[in-house]
């Protein structure tokens, strides 16, 4: 059995790149920055299910993915959250917040989303992966 994403995430995100453990994706919610990292690795739900090794490679991706946002995004407020609720399948909320945004200091989850269209997706994503490349 190789890695497979949940279709809830093929449904409701954009694929941007991958890295040596994750593959990353834009949540399609305009109202915030917002991604999304997905270790490749099959049957996993929690952090704790990884190797050592994916374990400590996980955490320096999300601080990877994290400096790149907030140098993107000019942010110096980054929600960083492993929930799982609706997918168990293991993956790493990234949200760029402002205090200009909709629902600041609350929490993302308490709006309606708002999708992308196709040309700002397409625009955010090549910005998006031109700051990764950049970094890497």
């Amino acid at each position: 059995m190789t890695f497979k994403i949940n279709s809830k995430f093929l449904k409701s995100s954009y694929f941007i790149t991958e890295l040596s453990l994750c593959t990353i994706r834009l949540h399609d919610n305009s109202k915030f920055p917002w991604l999304i990292l997905i270790p490749k690795r099959k049957n996993k739900n929690d952090i704790s299910e990884l190797n050592s090794k994916d374990q400590l490679l996980l955490i320096k991706e999300i601080v990877f993915v994290s400096n790149c946002m907030k140098k993107l995004f000019k942010t110096s407020k980054l929600n960083v959250e492993k929930i799982g609720n609706i997918v168990s399948q293991l993956h790493i909320h990234i949200i760029s917040r402002s205090k200009k945004d909709e629902t600041w200091p609350l929490s993302v989850w308490v709006t309606k989303e708002k999708s992308y269209s196709k040309r700002s997706a397409v625009e955010l994503i090549e910005k998006i992966r031109n700051s990764i490349k950049k970094k890497r």
